[in-house]
């Protein structure tokens, strides 16, 4: 049973008429606590004290309103999320929201003091006391000195504070009472919670006092803070208006006088002479015309009239003479081509081909546009900056990398606001040349978006028989792009729509040997590493069997950028020393590579040994360049069935149930070996996509030696689509499944007979110790790895 005492036996006052309970039910409020004298709206989420609000709502019950002191607690934890200090009130209205949550108005009465919680399933019930404000003599000077204080600080913080209604204003001039003049300019004051939560906590009037008045002086500070930024920021928008208003007033005198007018009128008079000296269509100078004279009769103040000028303004800022003719000097070229790449030969010569073919017929405009596919590293980019060097053209690079608005290529329509012509367009007004060398940089990486497909509008650009009387969106003008030389790079032909690469001459890059790479190294790349750090002149190198290591141990790769980035690191320390004056060493060694560089990446070859049952290494192509793939294979307890794991794609999970299916027909007609028993193939690396048929002879041969309890021959690295019957069909990227093998020091490699042509055309150096083995059935498999030994 609640047991209640008159508030005046409790606090020694005047009776209020009603009595205060020793125990209340409890509802949490979040933001800031509610403060005695105060009619307040406050929200409670729907949860456990629903029925606490209703219950007090109908019976018109006391409920205790209390500050929680982290915002998104659990209601299980409410007695330690719940202050010690909370007000007494009485809900005056109640609405409940479709969301369940409640809308309250309250009243609050008195401060309360929690002094214990009472067990309760339905509701949060605390046994309370009610401290009363300490007695303070009203007639003391500090006392009505703060007070008038306080009054006044008020005041001046209403004249910038709009929340400050004149009802406040009036019940602050009414009171008479400290503590209740403390408490009502708390609760009108912004600050922090804990501050609202310790003014209501104090007890002493006079330190309740001055804590508020410490309060008021940081928000007048801050308000000073607020007008002087907001007077800063009045004089700035003055000024500006006052320098539009003049611009404007100059703009109408000189129109007036016809100086602005008949500036504008010659510049775009002389664009039409020039258009005209140029041989363009008619199409292009009546348009031209048309916009002129539209422009001479739209009024300046018109929306239209910067529209019509930015236009003409692009118009004329394009190249439209003929380009000068082309002096080709082919000795030059192979020059500046070997001077800035190591071997790549067969690149090398396509370019010169193609340049042969440009001096002999200087009046063929259709050429062919060049795309160079390989692996990132291999310096694509860098052999199109070498062209345009050896043609003595202009350069500029178009990164088609995430590009999914048809209007980066072609520009957008006119009839929008802010409109821009496209990148191509865009790039000729840059270099102010119409026959330079445009890269289309990443080409592979481009998307359909929402604002179209790009690759469809890179078709009329990149078609020769098209490109002649290109229209820009922007422009909707035929422009001549068939003097501009396009070279587009990619890492794989696979995303590359077939009506696009139709369109261009495709050379591929594979990647590099050891070899290549050390002899890269010692030629370019140390070179150009010491010049990016400032280490030109000090005459620092690597050793040989250096050189050989951080090829091997820490950039095994088919380009050469992880390469340049780990040269990159060795510069670095070697600097640090040099500034702080610390001893180095000129030649850097192979023992100082792991104190600079860390422990190697790859510090063994286990994933490419196949000494187990079950094993087979097989050679893939990948976007990166070539690599090694180990197949492993074991017997499982379970009927007969194949398990695949790896990350596999589709049609290299097909090529492992046909491998399974022909060699279960040609090694266990009976059903002895695999009757009871189940598959499982695993192709390591599992987080790495992989996807393609070539690995079909190596899925067989490791079901091959699982079944039959052999080991391969060692040494051995295959490739090759297997079919139902036997048939090994070919394979794509052989050359860079070759790189791979050497990279590993794979030494036999198996591959499809019908791919030898590929073999022939691959240059001698990268062959160097590697033996081939051609096969055209498994049967040819199945003799080099299991029947019998090369001699």
């Amino acid at each position: 049973m609640i047991k209640n005492k008159s508030i005046k036996d409790r606090l020694g006052k005047k009776n209020l008429g009603e009595e205060l309970p020793d125990f209340l039910p409890l509802i949490p409020i979040k933001y800031r606590p509610l403060f005695p004298g105060v009619i307040a709206p406050i929200i409670v989420q729907h949860g456990i004290f629903s029925n606490t609000i209703d219950r007090a709502f109908i019976k018109n019950e006391f409920i205790g309103v209390v500050l929680q002191k982290k915002e998104d607690d659990d209601e299980k934890n409410f007695k330690e999320n719940f202050y010690k200090m909370g007000t007494v009130c009485k809900i005056l209205k109640k609405l409940t929201m479709p969301d369940g949550s409640n809308n309250l108005l309250v009243t609050s009465l008195h401060r309360f003091k929690i002094k214990s919680f009472e067990n309760n399933k339905d509701s949060v019930i605390a046994k309370v006391s009610y401290p009363i404000d300490g007695s303070i003599d009203l007639n003391k000077l500090d006392v009505k000195a703060t007070m008038r204080n306080m009054t006044v600080l008020v005041r001046e913080l209403s004249v910038n504070n709009p929340l400050i209604t004149d009802e406040m204003k009036l019940s602050l001039i009414n009171m008479n009472e400290p503590g209740k003049l403390a408490d009502f300019v708390c609760s009108i004051l912004s600050v922090e919670k804990e501050d609202h939560q310790f003014v209501l906590e104090e007890e002493d009037v006079l330190i309740r006092m001055m804590k508020v008045m410490q309060f008021l002086r940081s928000e007048l500070d801050v308000l000073a803070v607020q007008r002087k930024i907001n007077e800063k920021i009045q004089d700035k928008l003055d000024k500006q208006q006052k320098s539009f208003f003049l611009k404007e007033q100059m703009k109408a005198i000189q129109i007036e006088l016809g100086v602005e007018e008949g500036k504008v009128q010659k510049k775009f008079e002389t664009l039409l002479d020039r258009l005209k000296t140029c041989k363009v269509s008619e199409e292009i100078l009546d348009e031209v015309s048309r916009e002129i004279d539209k422009f001479n009769l739209t009024e300046p103040i018109s929306p239209e009239y910067n529209i019509i000028r930015n236009y003409l303004e692009i118009i004329e800022s394009l190249p439209w003479e003929e380009p000068k003719p082309l002096e080709i000097d082919l000795n030059k070229s192979k020059k500046i081509l070997n001077r800035d790449h190591h071997h790549l030969e067969d690149v090398k010569d396509r370019i010169l081909e193609y340049l042969a073919v440009k001096k002999l017929n200087k009046e063929n405009k259709s050429g062919t546009i060049i795309c160079f596919v390989g692996p990132p590293g291999v310096g694509k980019t860098s052999i199109a900056k070498s062209i345009a060097e050896s043609l003595g053209k202009k350069f500029y690079r178009f990164s088609l990398g995430g590009v999914r608005d048809e209007a980066e290529v072609k520009g957008h329509r006119r009839t929008y606001i802010g409109a821009l012509p496209g990148k191509i367009i865009s790039a000729l007004r840059i270099l102010k040349e119409k026959d330079p060398v445009i890269l289309l940089d990443e080409i592979d990486k481009i998307k359909p978006g929402y604002s179209g497909d790009p690759s469809a509008a890179l078709l009329e650009v990149l078609d020769p028989e098209q490109n002649s009387s290109f229209r820009d969106h922007y422009l909707d003008l035929p422009f001549d792009l068939s003097n501009v030389l396009f070279i587009a790079t990619a890492n794989t032909m696979d995303t590359i729509p077939r009506v696009l690469s139709d369109r261009m001459d495709i050379i591929r890059l594979s990647g590099y040997i050891t070899e290549e790479k050390i002899q890269i190294f010692e030629k370019y790349l140390w070179k150009k590493v010491l010049n990016k750090n400032g280490l030109k002149d000090k005459n620092i190198s690597l050793k040989k069997d250096a050189i050989h290591t951080l090829i091997e141990s820490y950039s095994r790769e088919s380009g050469l950028r992880n390469l340049e980035r780990m040269a990159d690191k060795i510069a670095r320390k070697i600097a640090f020393k040099i500034v702080s004056k610390k001893k180095y060493s000129k030649q850097v060694e192979k023992k100082d590579l792991e104190s600079i560089l860390g422990i190697p990446i790859y510090i063994n070859d286990r994933m490419i040994d196949t000494k187990k049952v079950g094993t087979a290494l097989g050679l893939a192509w990948t976007s990166v360049g070539g690599s090694t793939i180990l197949i492993e294979s074991i017997f499982l307890r379970g009927r007969d069935g194949l398990t695949i794991t790896g990350k596999l794609g589709k049609t290299m999970n097909e090529s492992a149930v046909i491998a399974y299916s022909f060699i279960k027909n040609l090694i266990d007609l009976d059903g002895k070996i695999f009757a009871d028993k189940k598959i499982h193939i695993h192709v390591p690396d599992g987080a790495t996509p992989k996807d393609g048929p070539s690995a079909g002879i190596t899925i067989a041969s490791a079901i091959y030696s699982l079944g039959t309890n052999q080991i391969l021959n060692p040494g051995f690295g295959m490739t090759g689509e297997l079919t139902l019957t036997g048939e090994v069909l070919p394979i794509g990227g052989l050359k860079e499944k070759i790189l791979a093998a050497r990279r590993v020091g794979i030494k036999k490699v198996i591959f499809p007979k019908d791919n030898e042509q590929n073999l022939r055309e691959i240059a001698d150096y990268v062959k160097k110790g590697v033996q081939f083995f051609p096969v055209s059935h498994y049967k040819d498999v199945e003799a080099l790895l299991f029947k019998k030994k090369l001699k």
